[in-house]
């Protein structure tokens, strides 16, 4: 059984350190959230102009004004601030974030994502993730392995990019890849999900990849 949503989550929250400002995005990666280590100090941040989000609210207890950029309701925190997206986007251009954990619909073995639209499909907008794969100092991508059966790890993108080798990390249902976007070390698959094979992994990823010595 390859990881679940949940599990993947969890996941790549083991990437937050204490102190750091991060940026979730919508889909999976919102439920980075419910696995912030004890402890551990991280702000959240969001596109449209709040640092500090606090978690989902309990039934009944929604506040229509208090949503993030996915428009999902949320809570304010002792310590949340608001602003304009002007400033938000201050942020995230000025290189303030630490990292951002999003989705992609297709991810390339040098980094390339695309993750904001498929041709002759409508969609609302670009959002921000042009703005924060460009701005953070570290980008991690949450996704499903395979879509209808399709690869979407890639030797090349074929869906228009969102960023040009902007990836570090891919984490997907069925395991962890890091990738040297920069360098010539290219793609390398450095942990398993439980009940997974490698030669699953290899019959669902059309990118090329390295195993890396220390598997997990």
């Amino acid at each position: 059984m390859a990881w679940t949503r949940e599990e993947m989550a969890a996941r790549a929250a083991k990437e937050l350190r204490d102190g750091f400002y991060v940026n979730l995005g919508i889909g999976i990666p919102t439920l980075v959230s419910n696995y912030i280590p004890t402890g551990m100090a991280v702000q959240l941040q969001s596109e449209n102009g709040m640092l500090g989000t606090g978690p989902f609210p309990y039934e009944g207890e929604e506040d229509a004004d208090l949503i993030n950029a996915g428009k999902q309701t949320i809570t304010e925190l002792p310590t949340t601030s608001f602003f304009s997206s002007a400033d938000s986007f201050a942020m995230i251009r000025g290189g303030h974030i630490d990292l951002s954990i999003l989705g992609a619909m297709q991810v390339a073995e040098n980094g390339d994502l695309a993750n904001w639209m498929i041709p002759g499909k409508m969609v609302k907008g670009m959002g921000g993730a042009m703005d924060l794969v460009a701005g953070v100092k570290r980008v991690v991508v949450l996704m499903e392995h395979s879509a209808k059966n399709e690869p979407k790890l890639l030797p090349k993108c074929d869906l228009p990019l969102t960023g040009a080798q902007v990836v570090d990390m891919v984490i997907t249902d069925l395991g962890v890849f890091t990738i040297d976007k920069h360098g010539k070390g290219g793609m390398t698959l450095v942990e398993v999900a439980n009940g997974t094979t490698l030669d699953e992994i290899k019959a669902k990823t059309a990118a090329h990849y390295t195993v890396a010595p220390g598997l997990k």
